[in-house]
């Protein structure tokens, strides 16, 4: 014990102070399962009443759900994009981990209007399952997902229908109409024919939302095609996966929001090097043939500048980011053709309020 006075005062506070935190540190020890109950139930409350479009301008909004191609990356999922038009929602491709990325950003699933699929490499459908599934049960939605896609896109649905076709019928038997009605299960295909280079083909209106579908260039791969999302004065154009295309440049013209896919060349050009030295010979190939059918930064970068575009997000992002600094050397100098640019990750958001010229990052990642 200090013999100073003002010691002993000190002391008597600090030794008080430690038998206090002590005693609430037993007595929360002692409730704690009744706490962490409270913290779980709160919890589940306010994520199952989140609804990110409630906080919504009247616009258009886009968010990445998927920001990655097929190589696994951290914070890059398949390639999936989900657009807020109004009050409607809609999805490009379902790659995966799009569909719980979705619900992480308060997106409500069941309330999903539609999806369009850019064409039918795997990382662009392998959630398609999953998507239709969590969008049925979540809501009780008495009719399927709309399926958009150019022609094929009904062997895609099909295929899926059948695979989760049993699964379907167990969620019904065990949870009933009133969560898993069996009008609401699976997909339905809704096709159309790619249209030639030089138009832009309607695919879906309703009040004062346009969505168009126009042709890119993805190589070997075709059909493949890209979308053009007005609503009202806003607009956005998503490209797929796609080349450097002038097809791209016309009818992205004065769009708000260019989200194209970028490959990195030097860095896959690395990886090249390295399967090589080790002996990856599939890995080698891989490397190399994908360099023909995605465009890199600076060409996306080339295509929003002429194009005259006022943001351009990059999405399918090849190959994933994983250092500190590597976005800097992914871009490889495209921020000096065209300074408005976002790399994205899952997550990353952009709002465009009607009525303005704003495109606002409003989330940068997950």
């Amino acid at each position: 014990m200090p013999e100073n006075t003002e010691d002993r005062q000190v002391f008597m506070k600090i030794l008080f102070t430690v038998v206090f935190l002590c005693l609430i540190t037993l007595v929360l020890l002692d409730q704690r399962e009744d706490i962490y109950d409270l913290l779980i139930f709160q919890g589940a409350q306010l994520q199952m009443s989140n609804n990110r479009m409630n906080d919504f301008e009247d616009g258009l909004h886009v968010s990445l759900c998927g920001a990655g191609g097929p190589m696994p990356a951290p914070k890059a999922s398949g390639p999936c994009v989900i657009v807020v038009a109004g009050q409607k929602q809609f999805v490009i491709d379902a790659g995966t981990n799009g569909a719980r990325n979705i619900a992480r950003m308060g997106y409500p699933l069941g309330e999903i209007e539609a999806l369009f699929l850019t064409h039918f490499h795997s990382d662009h459908i392998d959630g398609l399952g999953e998507l239709a599934t969590l969008r049925w049960v979540s809501a009780a939605n008495p009719r399927p997902l709309k399926v958009f896609g150019p022609s094929g896109v009904e062997d895609v649905v099909s295929g899926f229908n059948e695979a989760y076709r049993a699964s379907a019928l167990h969620r019904n038997e065990h949870h009933g109409d009133s969560v898993a009605p069996l009008s609401g299960r699976g997909m339905v295909a809704k096709p159309f024919h790619s249209p030639p280079l030089g138009t832009a083909l309607e695919i879906f209106h309703d009040g004062n939302t346009l969505i168009e579908a126009i042709r890119v260039d993805h190589g070997v791969v075709s059909p493949a095609i890209g979308y053009r999302i007005k609503y009202k004065d806003r607009s956005a154009f998503i490209s797929g996966d796609s080349n450097k295309s002038a097809n791209i440049v016309r009818f992205a013209a004065g769009t708000d929001l260019l989200i194209h896919d970028a490959l990195a060349p030097n860095l896959v050009g690395l990886m090249n090097k390295a399967a090589k030295k080790i002996g990856n010979h599939v890995m080698a190939k891989i490397t190399l043939d994908i360099l023909d059918y995605h465009a890199s930064p600076m060409e996306a970068a080339e295509t929003a500048r002429e194009a005259g575009v006022g943001h351009l997000l990059l999405y399918h992002i090849v190959p994933p980011l994983i250092l500190p600094g590597q976005s800097s050397i992914f871009l490889d100098g495209a921020e000096a053709i065209f300074p408005n640019i976002t790399v994205g990750h899952d997550g990353t958001s952009f709002s465009m309020p009607v009525g303005t010229n704003e495109i606002k990052l409003t989330r940068d990642a997950l």
